[in-house]
């Protein structure tokens, strides 16, 4: 699949526009929202969305997937799973929560729901088998971890176990529940980070070994912007980051070994020290430019754009999902059909 995300109220508003582009580039899949912002982006018969008032009509959801399959376009349905403002203001004994007792938040983004609390679990269970009977070719979870908090910030049930035993739990779940309902393919996002970081991997609870058994594709997120740089100013830790064993001080300058560079590691360790580990991989590219320390950040465009695609294809990879928050991607990027 070759794709670009989009978002609830894009696919509401702007979906003939991206069935066009797909018509006459090398796309010729989309990933579109299902759940964000704590929110269904469809009118939903799911009791417990009903009754806490968890959806919204953003867009027709019969109408978008008619639409895409008469165009021959692949759909896959995104659902942010954890970071869910909607249910855990709704129901807050299923919030992360602070010592204190009261939701935990991640700023503007809000509050989340514990991933180790089951009925949270079989929520966005529900919604994923709902979207699958609805006629989505393919469920992908996004934030499938936990947050990334300071130091005594929130508090867990001291008889949780591992964030990555949760997570990869959770997992297996789903795509044990989902694949009853109808074979579809099960994807998850990993942040790229964790594929260099053990650390930060369980710290998430995103570890590729144990996620990879049980999803048909794994899509890290490689994002050159967002991998530390050797600034003081944003994303800075003043050394850089060390992907593959080679140090970049200003990874943004440099997405094509970037990406290169993190596939082939991802790579390396499937093959030797993910036991069990049979996902695909899709990687997540940069289609956005993040303004941050001078000389440390660089417009993306077209130049930049193919250089990702390449490093995929270079890698030995053929699939990738293009990623911009507000979905205007450089269309003159993608090759004509």
């Amino acid at each position: 699949m070759k794709a670009v995300y989009l978002s609830g109220h894009v696919a509401g508003a702007k979906l003939d526009h991206f069935i066009e582009l797909v018509n006459e580039t090398e796309l010729n899949a989309l990933v579109i929202d299902i759940k964000e912002a704590g929110y269904v982006n469809y009118l939903s018969e799911i009791p417990m969305v009903k009754e806490l008032g968890l959806c919204k009509k953003i867009y027709d959801v019969e109408e978008v997937l008619r639409k895409c399959h008469e165009n021959n376009i692949y759909v896959i349905g995104r659902i942010v799973c954890f970071r869910d403002d909607g249910l855990s203001k709704a129901k807050p004994e299923y919030g992360i929560k602070t010592p204190g007792g009261k939701l935990w938040t991640e700023g503007s983004y809000g509050s989340w729901t514990n991933p180790s609390i089951e009925a949270v679990q079989d929520f966005n269970i529900e919604i994923a088998k709902e979207a699958v009977a609805l006629g989505f070719d393919e469920i992908q979870f996004d934030y499938v971890r936990f947050p990334t908090t300071g130091k005594g910030a929130v508090v867990y049930d001291e008889n949780m176990p591992e964030k990555t035993e949760v997570i990869a739990g959770f997992v297996k779940k789903a795509a044990e529940e989902i694949k009853k309902v109808k074979d579809v393919p099960i994807s998850a996002d990993v942040f790229g980070i964790v594929i260099e970081s053990d650390t930060d991997a369980k710290a998430i609870g995103q570890d590729l070994a144990k996620i990879g058994q049980y999803i048909d594709y794994i899509s890290p997120m490689i994002y050159p912007s967002h991998y530390a740089n050797s600034s003081k100013g944003m994303f800075g830790n003043g050394v850089g980051q060390k992907i593959n064993g080679k140090l970049f001080t200003h990874p943004d300058l440099y997405p094509y070994d970037v990406i290169y560079n993190a596939l082939i590691k991802l790579k390396d360790k499937a093959a030797t020290t993910y036991e069990g580990f049979t996902a695909k991989v899709r990687p997540y590219l940069q289609d956005f430019t993040i303004k941050m320390a001078e000389g440390y950040y660089q417009e993306y465009g077209v130049e930049q754009v193919r250089d990702q695609i390449k490093a995929v294809y270079d890698a030995g990879y053929e699939e990738w999902i293009l990623w911009d928050g507000k979905n205007t991607y450089t269309e003159d990027a993608l090759l004509k059909e």
